[in-house]
């Protein structure tokens, strides 16, 4: 499961909290985490997953600036290039989380949707996390960009909003159950029996 959100939450962040409590519950039905490898939202996903004893995968991009791995990735990966990194995310993903952020979280939301719409991937979940914060794009994108014919109803249904990690979970794990034969091991070690 791919989470992505903001590098620059705290520990003390209401959204970090979550993303951390999130990424636990999903790596104890068995999902590998995998995030960016950064600080914030990315740290807190991989401590969740290693606190849950899951595997936590970071995927780290070299930045001037902002990207120091963190220290709760149990499989650590280093990328030079977006687009490589980006491949990763979504080969081994069975869905997305994606919490607050900024460009690049918006970046790695609407590559999914991209690829949703344009069926180069096939559907998987995609949680927005954090209701409020995206509340007013997703008002926006109904009120202007479906209105304006840039997009149809059915554009707006690839992905849900929550703020519960529970509700997360069954979501996952019910396209999990819908999805796949029983009896398959899935990437990431996870089986469906």
């Amino acid at each position: 499961m791919s989470i992505f959100g903001s590098a620059r939450f705290g520990r003390e962040h209401q959204y970090y909290k979550l993303a951390q409590q999130t990424a636990y519950e999903i790596a104890k039905e068995g999902f590998t985490i995998i995030t960016g490898g950064g600080g914030g939202i990315m740290e807190a996903a991989n401590k969740g997953a290693t606190a849950a004893g899951g595997k936590s995968v970071g995927l780290n991009i070299e930045l001037p600036k902002e990207q120091m791995p963190n220290e709760y990735q149990n499989i650590s990966m280093r990328f030079r290039y977006f687009f490589v990194r980006k491949v990763m995310f979504l080969k081994y993903a069975h869905g997305f989380v994606v919490f607050p952020g900024g460009y690049g979280t918006l970046d790695e939301f609407s590559e999914a949707l991209v690829l949703i719409q344009t069926l180069r991937q096939a559907s998987f979940p995609v949680i927005l996390m954090g209701s409020d914060y995206w509340k007013g794009l997703i008002d926006w994108m109904s009120d202007k960009m479906q209105q304006e014919g840039c997009i149809v109803p059915k554009d707006l249904s690839v992905f849900t909003m929550s703020d519960d990690p529970h509700e997360v979970v069954k979501i996952i794990v019910k396209f999990r159950e819908s999805a796949v034969p029983s009896g398959l091991q899935l990437p990431g070690g996870v089986n469906t029996t």
